[in-house]
C-alpha cells in the first residue's frame, strides 16, 4: 500500500495501538524476500491494515512482527554518490534530482511491514510512501549496475 502522506511515524502509533488492544504482542524484525511469504492485498483501503491484524488473530496468532525504515541521512548521501558516479558527465539526470530530493525526507518514517506465521508462510503487510518507493527504486538500480560485468574488448566472450 502506497500512502500519500510525507510520514508513516502517525500510522505506526496507530497499528501499535491496534495490535496490543487486540491482546497480540509486536515482534520487532523484518522478514525478507528470501522468506516464503504471501502479501496483502490491500484493494486501494489505507485502513487494510487493521483487516490484517484481524486475520492474523482470526489465524492464531499471538504476535506480529513489526519491521520500519526511517531514511536516514547517510543512505541519501551515498546513494547520491554512487548516481553521480554512474550518471557523470549527465549532471542534470533525473535520477540525480530525485536523490537530491530525498534529502527533504531525511529523518522520516517511509516504511512499515506487519507479518505474522501461520501453517509455515508468512503473511504480509507493507505500507510504503511514495518517496520511500523512489528511494528503493533508485537503490536497486544502483545494486543492478554494479552487478554489470564488461567484458574485455580483446578477449572471446566464454560460452
Amino acid at each position: 500500500m502506497v500512502m500519500q502522506t510525507d510520514s508513516l511515524i502517525g500510522l505506526k502509533d496507530d497499528m501499535v495501538a491496534f495490535i496490543e488492544g487486540h491482546g497480540m504482542f509486536r515482534f520487532k524484525g523484518y522478514v525478507d524476500e528470501n522468506v516464503g511469504s504471501v502479501s496483502w492485498d490491500d484493494d486501494g483501503n489505507p485502513d487494510s491494515w487493521k483487516d490484517f491484524v484481524e486475520a492474523a488473530k482470526g489465524a492464531g496468532a499471538l504476535f506480529l512482527t513489526m519491521s520500519d525504515a526511517i531514511l536516514e541521512k547517510d543512505d541519501v548521501e551515498l546513494l547520491l554518490e554512487q548516481l553521480e558516479d554512474h550518471e557523470y558527465p549527465d549532471t542534470d539526470s533525473p535520477d540525480l534530482e530525485d536523490a537530491a530530493e530525498l534529502l527533504l525526507h531525511v529523518g522520516k518514517l517511509g516504511y512499515v511491514q506487519l507479518g505474522f506465521a501461520h501453517q509455515g508462510v508468512m503473511f504480509l503487510h507493507e505500507t510504503s510512501t511514495e518517496w520511500y518507493d523512489r528511494y528503493q527504486q533508485l537503490t536497486d538500480m544502483i545494486d543492478s549496475l554494479g552487478d554489470i560485468v564488461i567484458e574485455d574488448a580483446g578477449e572471446d566472450p566464454q560460452p
